[in-house]
Parts: structure tokens; C-alpha cells; sequence
């Protein structure tokens, strides 16, 4: 799945274009390197200003419900 999609679909980052600016932008790493697909197993890093989030993708999913959005991912 691309990664801009994946960020919009589990609700990491709210908006398409703003994931989709991150990811041009080099404030959003999979496995430590830029790329533009994601899938099981790999981790993503995003820097939000001078804060890091980690998680490793669990799941990837075309559409999930809003209460079922923590069972994409994990915090690490």
C-alpha cells in the first residue's frame, strides 16, 4: 500500500496531502529509509517538529473503522 494512504488510513496523520507532504518532505522513514510502500512488518518513523513517532505495521487495511485503527499499528 503507499505510504501517504497508509498514514491517512490508520489515522497516524489525518490528512492525505499533509501525509503525502511528509513523505516528500523526508519526515517519514519505513525501515530507517525513505520510501513510498508499506506493508506487515515494516517500521515507520515520523518526525512531528522536534518529536518522533515509532510504530511497526501490523496490518494494512484499505478502509478500517475508527475504533479498529489500533490494530494496524504499534507503538514502539
Amino acid at each position: 500500500m503507499r505510504l501517504d494512504k497508509y498514514l491517512k488510513v490508520s489515522r497516524l496523520i489525518k490528512r492525505r496531502t499533509v501525509a503525502n507532504e511528509a513523505c516528500d518532505a523526508g519526515r517519514v522513514l519505513v525501515n530507517d529509509k525513505p520510501a513510498k510502500q508499506v506493508k506487515t512488518r515494516d517500521t515507520i518513523e515520523i518526525q512531528f517538529g522536534s518529536k518522533n513517532v515509532k510504530v511497526e505495521v501490523l496490518d494494512v487495511k484499505e478502509t478500517v473503522k475508527k475504533e479498529d485503527v489500533e490494530s494496524m499499528y504499534k507503538y514502539l
